[in-house]
């Protein structure tokens, strides 16, 4: 089931700067991603950000909000909000063209068009989204004594529409990247957040083992079992499974053409990090409205224990949260894999049906259609049920050993820096076929 993966070699990384547009892209990429970075180290002025940087430190949902933001939340830079806000919008109107008819229509009938217009009411909703958080982190912000040194109304005002505006350009970068660069641009910021928080996290992590020798072990133990999760993501993320397609023969004058079977390759991941990225949206969203609702004064015992026990509920080192948590990733996985064009069973039932192909042994129409459901539903459970455990080895891992600090890294970061280096190495490829294609036909 699962594929060879085969690196780049040193001639391919060579040969990938002659490809058709590609070096453009490469440069437009890192282009990108130094204005996001340069954007991270921009503070918003009036707020003492080393009083909240430590607090990040000490709070799991804020450490989870920072990580995700590359830093910029531990800061208090412009672009604190990140790329949350864009993604949750995402979801949204995902789960909306499901439900709404028009919407749907959109999706699936107008073509492009249609989802250039559903993008457009993901920005929109982007910029509400956006605005209401920032709204809420300054709310939360102004219970933290010494956090603020402008006490303004008009401060307040800038700040929220400076965090918007930041929120808005990382769209921006993000589609900018997708369009002209290399990859998907919102999983490539995160990425990159991610990537630069690992010095900070494996500095924590020697200061801790250091002087002990068990934890040191019990570092030696945690590192192999990320090194042996990271093996099982690539064969998450390369496996397909092969359904035989046997095509007819056609004869054109003397020659004989067609007649050869093929294949349809169904992911068996089909959603690669993007499950892992809704469900970790989805799940901070309410952990970050409960926590700014935590520091304010509630006088009422009953409301107060209710915001408690919803706090625990959605903290990162809880049990419960770790069993949304993996239902959540089961759930989006199938609901990822019902939006794909190419994994439709009706629609390539159809397709078959009129090129004359078929499944070995299946009747052409509504038997494949159901065959391939049947087929598809059985790959996917698969898939959900593989992702989702390999989210959570990694924390029960860091729970065992005791080793914390990199937690943040080891359970959903892992995943997503292993699926965005395996998309990028496939985009690369992709472009290097493109041009051996290209060299072929001129010669």
């Amino acid at each position: 089931m699962a594929q060879n993966i085969k690196m780049p070699t040193t001639a391919d990384l060579m040969s990938m700067w002659n490809a058709s547009g590609l070096k453009s892209k490469i440069i437009f990429t890192f282009l990108m991603i130094a204005a996001f970075r340069f954007g991270v180290q921009l503070p918003i002025f009036g707020i003492n950000n080393e009083i909240f940087s430590r607090i990040a430190g000490g709070n799991n949902i804020i450490g989870f909000l920072d990580l995700f933001s590359g830093g910029a939340l531990g800061k208090v830079s412009i672009f604190a909000l990140g790329i949350g806000p864009y993604i949750t919008a995402q979801i949204i109107m995902q789960l909306l063209s499901v439900v709404i008819p028009s919407l749907e229509k959109l999706q699936k009938e107008d073509g492009e068009a249609g989802r250039r217009k559903l993008s457009q009411y993901s920005r929109l909703f982007t910029v509400v989204l956006a605005a209401f958080q920032a709204m809420v982190f300054m709310a939360y912000m102004s219970h933290l004594p010494g956090a603020i040194t402008v006490n303004h109304t008009m401060f307040y005002i800038s700040s929220v529409v400076t965090l918007t505006a930041g929120s808005i350009l990382v769209m921006w970068i993000s589609e900018l990247i997708t369009e002209k660069g290399i990859g998907n641009g919102g999983s490539l910021i995160i990425f990159v957040g991610i990537i630069s928080g690992i010095p900070l996290y494996a500095s924590r992590t020697a200061q801790l083992v250091a002087r002990d020798p068990g934890l040191q072990f019990g570092l030696f133990l945690l590192l192999a079992i990320f090194f042996a999760t990271m093996v099982f993501i690539v064969i998450m993320q390369e496996a397909v499974r092969k359904v035989i397609i046997v095509n007819p023969k056609r004869q054109v004058g003397n020659k004989v053409y067609g007649g050869v079977n093929t294949f349809i390759p169904f992911k068996l991941n089909p959603g690669g990090v993007m499950p892992i990225i809704f469900a970790i949206a989805i799940l901070l969203f309410p952990s970050t409205v409960l926590s700014v609702v935590g520091q304010t004064n509630i006088h009422n015992e009953t409301l107060q224990n209710i915001v408690l026990t919803l706090n625990k509920f959605f903290s990162p080192d809880g049990l419960i949260y770790y069993v949304i948590y993996f239902a959540l990733i089961v759930l989006l996985t199938f609901f990822y894999a019902s939006i794909i064009p190419n994994m439709q069973p009706k629609e390539i039932a159809n397709n078959l049906k009129k090129y004359g192909s078929s499944i070995p042994g299946i009747k052409p129409g509504r038997p494949t259609a159901e065959a391939l459901d049947k087929i598809l539903s059985k790959t996917t459970f698969i898939g959900a049920l593989g992702l989702g455990l390999i989210a959570l080895v990694p924390s029960f891992a860091s729970y065992v050993t005791n080793i914390k600090t990199i937690q943040g890294i080891g359970a959903t970061s892992l995943i997503i820096m292993v699926g965005v280096a395996l998309d990028l190495i496939n985009q690369v490829r992709t472009h290097l076929l493109a041009r051996n294609y290209e060299t072929f036909l001129k010669n």
